[in-house]
C-alpha cells in the first residue's frame, strides 16, 4: 500500500451502486471522513430518480464538495459487466488514481473465482482498488467445497501479487486470523460504527411514530428480506397474551406477504404494532431507535456484523438477538442483550416477556454495556481505521479496537 501523497490531494473513486440496508449510511461515513481527510473524492453511485432521492437525503451537505457520476446508463444498466470491468470503466472516465469500493462483495466472487484460473481484473485496477468486505462467507465456512476453495485460492492469488490497495474487514475476529494468516498482507478491521445522534425525547418520538407512550416497545427496523426475520417478530409477538404490554414497532421497506402481512395487519388492528412500511429518513431513523425500548434482530443464517445493532447501541437499547455467528458472539461476549435459538419462535417469545420484567437494575447493566460498546465501536474508531488503511494520517484519538 502506497501512503497518501502530501504535495497533491489524492482523487479517490468511491463505488457504491447500491442504495438498500446498510449501503447508504457507511457511504455517509466514508464520505464525510474521507473529506475531513482533504480528499478529492468522486462517488460512482446510482442517479436515477428513486434512488437519487435517497441519497441527497444521506449526504446533504457533503453533495458540494463531491463529484458524482451515474452507476448506469440511459437504459438503466449497470456500465460494463457489473464487476471488475465495471469498476475499471468508472476509474477511467472519473479519472482518480485509486478506487475504493464501498462493497467489496459488488465484485469479489467473481474476481477471486475468475482469478483461481488465471483471469484477473482489468490492468488498470492492479494496487489501484481496495474496498470493505462485509460478507467473505468463504473464510469461515465450516465445510470444503469447490467454490470455497476457488475463491480462497483467487483471493490469495491477487494479495500475492499485490492488486488490493486495503481490504477492511468488519468482523475483528476474521481480521485478526487473516492478519496471523497472512503477514504483510493489506488486511484492516473497521468497526461497524455507533453513529451519534441517537439520543433524545422517548416520549416526543413515540408521539412523532404513532406508538403508544405505555407500551414495552419492540423495534424491528430495515428491509424485509426474509432472512431478516420479521416472520419470526410477528409470529412471536401474536401468541404474546393480548394483555401483556408489549408492542412491536416494524419500520422500513418490509413489504410483508402472506401470513406475515396478515399477522401484522391482526396485531395492528389489535393496537399491537404500528406498520411504516416505506423508506424511512435519516432523521426519522433516529427517532424509531428512541421511541424503542428493545431491538430485534432475529436474523436467520446472518454473517458479519449489523448495522442495527450499531443503531442500537448508540441508542442504548438492549437486543434480543439470535444466537448464531458473529451477532451472536458480539451480543454475549459484551452483555448487549438476550440470545434465542436461531428460528425458534417460542424462545424469542420468552426472551421479549423477560425483558418485560426486567428490574430497574438489569436496565442499567444493559445500558451500560451498550454505553461501553458505542465508545468502543464509535464514529472516531470507524474514521482512524478507515484512515490509516488508506495511508492518510489520523486526525483523531478515537479509542483502539
Amino acid at each position: 500500500m502506497t501512503a497518501a501523497s502530501t504535495s497533491r490531494r489524492e482523487h479517490l473513486l468511491l463505488y457504491e451502486p447500491r442504495t438498500e440496508g446498510h449501503h447508504l449510511g457507511w457511504l455517509r461515513f466514508i464520505t464525510e471522513d474521507l473529506l475531513s481527510a482533504d480528499v478529492r473524492l468522486s462517488l460512482d453511485v446510482d442517479l436515477r430518480p428513486e434512488a437519487k432521492g435517497k441519497i441527497e437525503d444521506h449526504l446533504s451537505d457533503l453533495l458540494p464538495r463531491v463529484k458524482l457520476i451515474p452507476a448506469h446508463d440511459a437504459a438503466g444498466r449497470r456500465h460494463g459487466d457489473g464487476k471488475a470491468g465495471a469498476v475499471a470503466a468508472c476509474l477511467r472516465e472519473s479519472g482518480a488514481d485509486n478506487v475504493f469500493l464501498c462493497a467489496l462483495d459488488e465484485i469479489a466472487s467473481a474476481c477471486w473465482r475468475r482469478a483461481t484460473f488465471g483471469f484477473l481484473p482489468p490492468a488498470e485496477l492492479r494496487d489501484r482498488m481496495g474496498g470493505i468486505y462485509h460478507r467473505p462467507r468463504f473464510f469461515i465456512a465450516p465445510w470444503w467445497s469447490p467454490n470455497r476453495w476457488l475463491k480462497q485460492t483467487g483471493f490469495h492469488r491477487l494479495v500475492r501479487q499485490k492488486w488490493l490497495r486495503q481490504v477492511l474487514f468488519v468482523d475483528e475476529y476474521l481480521a485478526a486470523d487473516l492478519q496471523r494468516q497472512l503477514p504483510g498482507a493489506p488486511v484492516f478491521f473497521l468497526p461497524d460504527p455507533c453513529p451519534a445522534g441517537f439520543h433524545g425525547d422517548a416520549r416526543a418520538a413515540r408521539q412523532q411514530l404513532g406508538v403508544p407512550e405505555d407500551k414495552l416497545v419492540f423495534l424491528f427496523y430495515g428491509v424485509g428480506y426474509r432472512r431478516k426475520g420479521l416472520h419470526l417478530a410477528v409470529q412471536a409477538m401474536s401468541k404474546l397474551p393480548a394483555a401483556a404490554p408489549a408492542f412491536l414497532l416494524c419500520a422500513g421497506q418490509q413489504n410483508p406477504t402472506g401470513e406475515t402481512a396478515q399477522g401484522l395487519e391482526d396485531l395492528v388492528r389489535q393496537n399491537r404494532a404500528r406498520l411504516v412500511n416505506r423508506y424511512i429518513s435519516a432523521e426519522e431513523e433516529k427517532a424509531c431507535f428512541v421511541a424503542s425500548d428493545v431491538v430485534l434482530l432475529p436474523y436467520l443464517n446472518h454473517f458479519g456484523t449489523s448495522g442495527i445493532l450499531s443503531r442500537a447501541m448508540a441508542a442504548g437499547k438492549p437486543v434480543i438477538v439470535s444466537d448464531e455467528q458473529l451477532l451472536g458472539r458480539l451480543t454475549r461476549e459484551q452483555g448487549l442483550g438476550l440470545l434465542f435459538p436461531s428460528g425458534n419462535v417460542a424462545a424469542l417469545g420468552e426472551c421479549m416477556q423477560k425483558a418485560g420484567r426486567w428490574s430497574p437494575d438489569e436496565t442499567a447493566r444493559f445500558s451500560a454495556a451498550a454505553r461501553a460498546y458505542a465508545l468502543r465501536y464509535s464514529r472516531e474508531a470507524y474514521r482512524d481505521a478507515l484512515l490509516r488503511s488508506l495511508g492518510f494520517p489520523v486526525l483523531s484519538c478515537g479509542q483502539n479496537v
